[in-house]
């Protein structure tokens, strides 16, 4: 009952940034957690950030500093803005989210930072 669509992923170069969205849909009223994985070629998926209903964020050490999540006013909407790329965040970048005790994922969308 809960649909993810992200958006936002591309090509960029190194130092370059990107924004990307995740807009959920659904038979729903309001999320309490949304969050950002990424899953690169030959690993497992690892979490990138975290954001809960009232605002508490958690971050990668590997993205700290560099990467912003952040939440629309409709609380079930989430933002990653990326900066400062590198070669090594090229993944597939998923959005989640959690609604009544139960966890959504989105497609995916690719990010691919060239070197």
């Amino acid at each position: 009952q809960v649909q993810l669509v992200e958006s936002g992923g591309g090509l960029v170069q190194p130092g370059g940034s990107l924004r990307l969205s995740c807009e959920a849909s659904g038979s729903i009223f309001s999320i309490n957690n949304m969050g950002w994985y990424r899953q690169a070629p030959g690993k497992q998926r690892e979490l990138v950030a975290t954001i809960t209903s009232g605002g508490s964020t958690n971050y990668a050490d590997s993205v700290k500093g560099r990467f912003t999540i952040s939440r629309g006013n409709a609380k079930n909407t989430v933002y990653l803005q990326m900066n400062s790329l590198k070669p090594e965040d090229t993944a597939v970048y998923y959005c989640n989210a959690i609604y009544l005790a139960n966890l959504y994922w989105g497609q995916g969308t690719q990010v691919v930072v060239s070197s």
